[in-house]
């Protein structure tokens, strides 16, 4: 059986708490080597998931071992280094979200994948859910007309990582016992590793699927945010303009109770009618002109947040399995676009441009 030879560069909480977990349940792909810094971590996740090569240095990994992919989920400012690196000797890559921390590195990224003819993946769960592709695919259909407006929201339990006390898993997640790692505060609170607050952390989910839904891309952007007992923003509110006119207002906050779930809602308005989508209420609803409504029978749990389909979209990809990319680099490279400039933004107190 042909196997998919996977690498990974990082290995804290997530990619040991969902990635490896995913990889290793398939007999199609083998955990081929790892790289993190702290040795003791290092050995228990080679253990734990019998990765054959260790090492804390990325570009030993690279060199030394036969790779068709890698999974890139070291801190967000390194994402760039290190999914630059494994596109250039070749490989495949899925890199965590936000896919970088600057637009330019974000188009290299895109631009080099596309040269190469190499897969680039960004493990945007929701856009694994059967209602969020069916979303896409009425606006693909023309079914709400041009869009003229966007709105994006999205809210999460995170107070405790981003104002750098800390969370456990279980306030997260849900999850509890099996995990190797909590997360780490320092990759989410500090700004020289993190690259900012709630914006890099989680509104990157929501523009990403705003973005691949839509096909909106950003031009302009005038940004506030506010951070109070934080080094890092947890909130943002987005006046946004796209290219082609429509306009739009993407924000986000980071202090939900941890007893409550995600919110996570988008709302396109349109020449021809409107879109809404909610996650954290599991909707979805066409809204026409001309009274041809419709709406999906969804569970109350549709939209809770799930993370198996990129991974395994990852290792089919690599395969030759399937062909389509239900989180492509292009929808993240829009994603850090409006991120970058509302980041400029939220410093220079003017709109500025993409």
């Amino acid at each position: 059986m042909k196997k998919a030879r996977i690498g990974f560069i990082g290995a804290g909480w997530w990619a040991t708490s969902n990635h490896m977990p995913v990889l290793s349940a398939r007999p199609d792909v083998e955990l081929a080597g790892v790289c993190r810094l702290g040795r003791d971590e290092l050995r228990q996740v080679q253990e734990r998931f019998g990765f054959r090569f260790a090492t804390e240095d990325y570009r030993e990994l690279l060199d030394k071992v036969e790779l068709d992919g890698v999974v890139v989920a070291s801190p967000h400012t390194l994402h760039h280094e290190h999914a630059s690196a494994a596109l250039s000797t070749g490989l495949h890559v899925m890199c965590e979200k936000p896919m970088t921390t600057q637009a330019d590195h974000a188009r290299e990224l895109v631009h080099l994948a596309g040269e190469k003819r190499l897969q680039l993946l960004v493990p945007y769960g929701w856009h694994y859910k059967d209602f969020t592709q069916q979303a896409r695919q009425w606006v693909e259909e023309g079914r709400i007309g041009r869009i003229e407006h966007a709105l994006c929201h999205m809210a999460s339990p995170l107070r405790g990582l981003l104002s750098g006390a800390g969370m456990k898993v279980a306030d997260i997640s849900g999850q509890s016992g099996g995990n190797l790692f909590d997360p780490d505060p320092k990759t989410w609170a500090d700004p020289q590793v993190a690259g900012g607050g709630y914006g890099h952390a989680q509104l990157s989910h929501a523009s990403g699927l705003m973005c691949w839904i839509s096909g909106l891309r950003v031009q302009t952007v005038y940004a506030n945010m506010s951070a109070p007992g934080a080094q890092v923003e947890l909130y943002d509110a987005c006046s946004v303009r796209f290219a082609g006119g429509a306009t739009g207002a993407v924000s986000g906050a980071g202090t939900v109770p941890t007893d409550q779930g995600f919110q996570l809602d988008i709302r396109l308005f349109g020449s021809e009618g409107m879109l809404l989508l909610d996650c954290e209420r599991a909707r979805l609803e066409l809204r026409r002109d001309d009274r041809q409504h419709h709406s999906l029978a969804l569970a109350a749990d549709a939209g809770g947040y799930e993370c198996s389909g990129p991974p395994n979209n990852f290792a089919d990809l690599i395969l030759g399995k399937t062909k389509v990319n239900h989180a492509p680099g292009e929808a993240a490279m829009r994603s850090v676009e409006l991120l970058d400039a509302a980041y400029r933004s939220a410093v220079s107190g003017r709109a500025e441009q993409v």
